[in-house]
């Protein structure tokens, strides 16, 4: 039974992968899209900031209206429409349609995730759940982080069409091997949606929905863009840009290990120190991006505390509602992406009005605002602070 549970695991973890690089993929190719479709780059980051806002307004509600119904049929349904979505990018040549064909998917975006996070939670027993759910967290941070500089190598050694092709065949390896592998899954008892709807009335739940919703902002507003900032301002382009995306990617990798070790030594003293530290690396970086070395140190650590980042905002909403972990997850995917969709408008905001290497102010403010709901909660929520040492 344990190797069936890790055999649904890593579907679970391929499925997730898919969903998150289709996601996050774009943000590697974003000039490349706008060179493409005859686009501003800022436009282009359109592609990530309406996906990220469908997830965040899809987060709270979509995985509560299909909760009832069987989870295997529920995970077909939603990698089949991004497979269609994906196809439907691959042949267009009108911007206007990628766009309709990235967002409407990005609605069933929390479905699957939060789904495959209960799904984790619920395949070991009660102790052995958090090592579930944080194999499942490395799909995200895989999907998230590693799609970006598959997805660059692609479109730049091929096609932009090329890589939305990547995008479909990763989810449809995921969609083959769940209809093939997992078994039925029917609901056999489940909470009501007013009693999972109810945690929003508590205090504590709001303050670490604005934190994270910050944290989520403070990161997007800069990574978003961490193509075209390596592109314009530090002048690394072609097969370099992708190998040091590549390093990105598996710094946010030995990341997600080492958030969830820290959180686990000591969550309050991880979460309060994460804004002074990234804060710092920002401003480090608006002063040596123009230097090469120093500039992919730089990145090494963008992507250790992108993953960290995440995790933290995880941690911290799950913990603010731990009656409802099936709610918890979609407000952390709602709210990370509505993060996304702040962080990136913002991010383009800096780069039309002062210029590429300014989206790091952007950071640096987003994380000094996560600071006051951080620790507000940690100050007068005494219960909770107890509960996190």
């Amino acid at each position: 039974m344990a190797k069936q549970n890790q055999w649904y695991l890593f579907i679970l973890v391929i499925g997730v992968f898919g969903i998150l690089t289709t996601e996050m993929g774009v943000i590697g190719i974003l000039p490349l899209i706008a060179e493409n479709y005859h686009v501003t780059v800022s436009k282009a980051g359109l592609l990530v900031s309406l996906f990220a806002l469908a997830v965040s307004i899809a987060g709270p509600t979509m995985p509560l209206l299909f909760s009832g119904l069987n989870r295997k049929k529920v995970m077909l349904l939603v990698l089949g429409i991004f497979i269609l979505g994906n196809i439907i990018s691959m042949f267009t040549s009108n911007f206007t349609v990628l766009l309709m064909a990235r967002v409407l998917p990005a609605f069933f975006h929390p479905v699957y995730c939060s789904l495959a996070l209960t799904i984790a939670a619920t395949s070991v027993s009660k102790e052995e759940a958090p090592k579930a759910v944080s194999k499942v967290m490395l799909g995200v941070t895989g999907g998230m982080v590693l799609g970006v500089p598959i997805t660059n190598y692609i479109a730049t050694e091929g096609t932009v069409e090329l890589a939305m092709l990547f995008f479909a065949i990763v989810n449809a390896l995921a969609f083959i091997a769940t209809l093939l592998f997992v078994p039925s899954m029917p609901i056999k008892e489940r909470l009501t949606y007013g009693s999972q709807l109810s945690v929003l009335k508590k205090p504590i739940a709001w303050l670490a929905i604005v934190a994270v919703v910050f944290i989520g902002s403070a990161s997007a507003s800069v990574n978003s863009y961490i193509a075209e900032y390596l592109e314009s301002v530090t002048h690394i382009s072609g097969k370099t840009l992708s190998l040091v995306l590549l390093l990105y990617g598996l710094a946010s990798l030995v990341g997600n290990i080492a958030g969830g070790r820290l959180l686990s030594k000591n969550a309050i003293k991880t979460v309060i120190l994460f804004p002074f530290i990234l804060g710092i690396i920002y401003l480090l970086s608006f002063l040596t991006g123009a230097f090469t070395g120093p500039m992919i140190i730089t990145v090494l650590l963008w992507g250790l505390f992108y993953a960290i980042g995440n995790l933290i905002s995880q941690h911290w909403i799950s913990s603010a509602v731990p009656e409802a972990p099936d709610f918890a997850n979609g407000l952390f995917l709602s709210c990370c992406n509505l993060g996304i969709t702040i962080g990136t408008a913002i991010g383009g905001m800096f780069i039309s009005g002062m210029g590429t290497q300014y989206i790091v102010l952007g950071g640096v403010l987003f994380l000094v605002l996560s600071l006051f709901p951080i620790l507000l909660r940690i100050f007068f929520f005494s219960a909770a602070k107890k509960q996190l040492l």
